[in-house]
C-alpha cells in the first residue's frame, strides 16, 4: 500500500497558500472589496470536465479520446476566464491594481494545486 500522506500535505498547504492569496487580495485595508472572490466559482468549476471524461472515456491506447480533448478545451477555457476575470475588473476599475496581482498569484498557485492533484493522484482507482 502506497503513502499518500506528505504529497497530500504539500497539496493543502499550497492550496491555503493560494486562498491566503485571494483572501489578502479582498481583506487588505487598502482594497477593500469582495469582488475577487467571485474567482472561487472557477476554481470549482476547473476540475469537473477532467472527472466527468476520466469516468465515462475507456483507458484505451488510443493516442486521441474525443471525450478527454473536450474535457481539455473545457478546462483550458475556464483557466483563462479564472486570468481574465481579475484583470477585466482591474481594467474596469472595480478592483486596484495590487488586488489583481495577489488574484493572478493566487490563481497561479490554485491552479498549480490542482494540476498537482490530478499528476499524483489521478491515476486508475481500486473502485472503479
Amino acid at each position: 500500500m502506497k503513502h499518500v500522506g506528505h504529497p497530500l500535505v504539500g497539496l493543502s498547504f499550497s492550496g491555503a497558500i493560494g486562498l491566503t492569496f485571494l483572501l489578502l487580495s479582498c481583506a487588505l485595508e487598502q482594497y477593500g472589496v469582495y469582488w475577487p472572490l467571485f474567482v472561487l466559482f472557477f476554481y470549482v468549476l476547473a476540475p469537473i470536465p477532467t472527472f466527468i471524461s476520466r469516468r465515462l472515456s475507456d483507458d484505451s491506447d488510443v493516442a486521441s479520446n474525443a471525450c478527454r480533448e473536450l474535457a481539455y478545451f473545457l478546462t483550458t477555457g475556464i483557466v483563462v476566464s479564472a486570468f481574465a476575470l481579475p484583470i477585466i475588473m482591474a481594467r474596469r476599475a472595480v478592483i486596484q491594481l495590487g488586488a489583481c496581482g495577489l488574484v493572478m498569484a493566487g490563481n497561479i498557485v490554485i491552479f498549480v494545486t490542482i494540476l498537482g492533484f490530478f499528476l499524483g493522484f489521478g491515476g486508475g482507482d481500486d473502485f472503479s
